[in-house]
């Protein structure tokens, strides 16, 4: 028996791949309902999630979506939509390619020549902060307009904080980086042609609902982990519905919540999680009927009273009727989220009136945590879990839900291979 902890995105993906290479398992969610994270709603007739806004539909997404039966729910986005950052006082187009950088208004003429010379500055250098690296890679406008933003933005980081080993090298190394980015993009045609982007027609919640319901009685819902403790050659587990005896255990949860439960069974390891850092956001949906068109937009840094870091525009992405997604907060701005619902509220219509001149009104105020993959993450580097004990959380890999399908797909082949029984 293979026990999961978490019955989010990733402890539900682990149990199918499990499940598909004939494992016994069970997943544990303390929650009434799957998914952690990924949770969707319909508020006045319209669909709002509440954790990630769309995934890309990459090779292994479209499978498991055909494997599901999801295949007529899936929703795509228009393949022409643009993003944007507000800079200067007003939203300014982000361009995939190299030739769009040059008509692109988003930085200055001089910034532009300055991004010409990274083919001649050194590479990354493990010890050296992401805002350290892309400065000196492409000058100070362009990180501070744009890469900081893009980048910051996907760990609501500031990247300053974040250290190149912890959180980059690992990309750097997949996109085949070696000194230059921009030869690198050169060599791949110079424009980036990321997967489509996806969701579902009900929200991104449907995929893990899908995940649920073939796991069936392998999942247990309202069922926390309360203690973990050394059994013999595996592991005793206490729940909130009884003990479980695993061979092995996965835990899919938090960084915290997961120290919390091994901190006796696994005291280094408990201590070490319990320094990693999530950053706080507040998630306002707007109502707002504009001509807004594209992904959304990012603030640059040098607007720097701002509470608003990003929109996503969901009109636009997936049809969903003048819905706009609003994130505040963050590491610039982590007093925002003990801000009451009305005053983040009124923050987000402010910023977004002020970034897109246009009236807007809430639908739903909630907020989140995001590991920040800061310089907090040292405390993990070369860190071992005692035998029978592994770990897949968003904290462990890289950000998005097809990076959380890949760990789980790593995480099954693992444990379902001879010398790992």
């Amino acid at each position: 028996m293979i026990a999961i902890v978490g019955g989010g995105i990733t402890g539900l993906a682990v149990g199918w791949e499990l499940g598909r290479r004939g494992a016994d398992c069970v997943v544990l969610e303390s929650a009434a309902e799957p998914g952690g994270v990924i949770r969707s709603r319909e508020v006045e007739g319209r669909v709002l999630d509440m954790g990630p806004q769309r995934t890309r539909l990459t090779p292994a997404m479209s499978t498991l979506v055909d494997d599901l039966g999801l295949s007529t729910e899936l929703v795509t986005a228009p393949a022409d939509l643009d993003l944007f950052v507000y800079s200067r006082g007003r939203l300014r187009r982000v361009p995939f390619g190299l030739g769009g950088v040059l008509t692109s208004s988003v930085v200055r003429p001089r910034a532009k020549l300055r991004a010409a010379l990274e083919p001649f500055t050194r590479a990354a250098d493990p010890g050296e902060r992401v805002g350290a690296f892309f400065r000196r890679k492409f000058g100070d406008e362009l990180y501070e307009v744009v890469i900081g933003p893009l980048y910051g933005g996907l760990y609501a980081s500031d990247p300053e904080d974040m250290e190149v080993g912890l959180s980059l090298m690992h990309v750097l190394r997949e996109l085949g980086v070696g000194r230059s980015l921009l030869l690198t993009l050169l060599r791949r045609g110079g424009r980036l042609s990321p997967p489509p982007a996806c969701s579902f027609r009900e929200g991104m919640q449907a995929l893990p609902r899908a995940l649920a319901t073939r796991l069936d009685d392998r999942l247990r819902l309202d069922c926390p982990v309360s203690r973990l403790e050394r059994s013999g050659d595996g592991w005793r587990l206490e729940t909130g519905a009884g003990t479980i005896q695993a061979e092995a255990v996965v835990f899919t949860t938090p960084a915290d919540v997961t120290a919390c439960i091994v901190a006796e069974a696994a005291p280094e390891v408990g201590a070490a999680l319990g320094m990693l850092t999530y950053n706080p956001l507040a998630v306002v949906h707007l109502d707002a009927e504009t001509d807004l068109r594209g992904f959304g937009f990012q603030v640059s840094f040098t607007e720097r009273d701002f509470a608003l870091r990003g929109v996503t525009f969901n009109d636009s992405l997936f049809g969903r009727r003048n819905v706009h997604t609003a994130y505040l907060g963050g590491a610039h701005r982590p007093d925002v989220v003990s801000m009451p619902d009305d005053d983040i509220a009124d923050a987000a219509m402010t910023d977004f009136r002020r970034c897109t001149g246009e009236d807007a009104r809430p639908l739903a105020v909630t907020r989140q945590r995001v590991a920040a993959w800061d310089v907090s993450w040292r405390a993990i580097e070369g860190l071992e879990a005692p035998a029978g004990l592994r770990f897949a959380g968003s904290w462990r890999s890289r950000p998005g839900i097809a990076g959380r399908l890949a760990e789980a797909r790593s995480v099954a082949a693992q444990l379902t291979e001879p010398a790992a029984r």
